[in-house]
């Protein structure tokens, strides 16, 4: 049994507090209790505050551009299917600057998890509004309120028939970790949009709004349920369900490539003779 010590300890750059703290022993402990070992994982991020989390983290690891760690997890995990990969990274990051990516990495059911810490803010570059802003906040660039309405990712990726789609609170940590092992086991794409307080630059989410509305889902609810699912997704104020709001059974994106048997890459044989041409080719005469 791997111990989430294997993951390693390392002194981070975030301010005490700040819920990326707690969703990062979360998912060392959900590692551990799938009992994978560093080289099993790669952890994909973009740019951000979360998006520092593989630095934290002993694994395999990339970090990218903001906004486009799917496109990368998405390769990686074309490319190696027995690599377990994660995206984690910010609501700005995933849901802004990596909107487009997050809709084509729901509609391919890619199998990746992806983990957004959702501070409804941009903590990295100093309080911005974000995509999950509430309308009207004020921010430090926004001192008449955010203008826009907030982007509900929860109730996009049902409407969209995500594979996997819940919603977890960085104070609820063993609440947190199961959802981050079941996402992991589920065989597609899964989305776990992670509520967390940002300490330095969101005065209105703090930890005790969050532990005051966030009540997970009870044993009754059925998550096959779209339709429920959709309404479930919607509700926000006073009360925040959190748990897995919907579970689909789509065909995976990989499956359907053709010639892809499940094998990672370099295991596969090539004909070198084949290749050599092709290079051929491109040669300039």
């Amino acid at each position: 049994m791997v111990d989430k010590s294997a993951f390693g300890t390392f002194e981070t750059a975030w301010c005490p507090g700040c819920g990326n703290h707690m969703i990062l022993d979360a998912l060392k402990e959900g590692l551990a209790t799938l009992d994978l070992s560093p080289h099993q994982v790669v952890l994909v991020s973009g740019i951000g505050q979360a998006a520092k989390t593989p630095h934290y983290l002993r694994a395999n690891v990339f970090n990218g551009l903001h906004g486009r760690s799917l496109p990368v997890a998405t390769g990686m995990k074309l490319a190696n299917p027995d690599a377990v990969v994660v995206a984690e990274s910010g609501d700005g990051c995933h849901y802004g600057e990596g909107g487009n990516h997050f809709l084509a990495a729901l509609r391919r059911n890619i199998d990746i998890t992806v983990l957004v810490h959702n501070n409804q803010i941009y903590g990295l570059t100093k309080g911005q509004a974000s995509p999950t802003t509430a309308m009207g906040q004020v921010t430090k660039a926004q001192p008449g309120g955010a203008p826009s309405e907030p982007f509900n990712p929860v109730q996009v990726a049902v409407a969209m028939g995500g594979g996997f789609v819940a919603r977890g609170f960085s104070g609820m940590k063993e609440h947190l970790s199961d959802l981050i092992c079941q996402a992991i086991r589920h065989p597609g794409f899964s989305l776990v949009d992670i509520l967390q307080p940002c300490v330095s630059f969101n005065t209105v989410n703090t930890f005790g709004w969050y532990k005051k509305r966030c009540t997970p889902l009870g044993e009754e609810y059925d998550p096959y349920d779209r339709a429920r699912a959709v309404q479930t997704a919607e509700i926000w104020g006073e009360t925040i369900p959190v748990g897995v709001i919907f579970k689909g059974d789509r065909e995976r994106f990989a499956s359907k490539l053709p010639g892809w048997d499940g094998r990672p890459l370099v295991t596969r044989p090539f004909d070198r003779e084949k290749l050599q041409r092709v290079f051929d080719g491109f040669r300039v005469v």
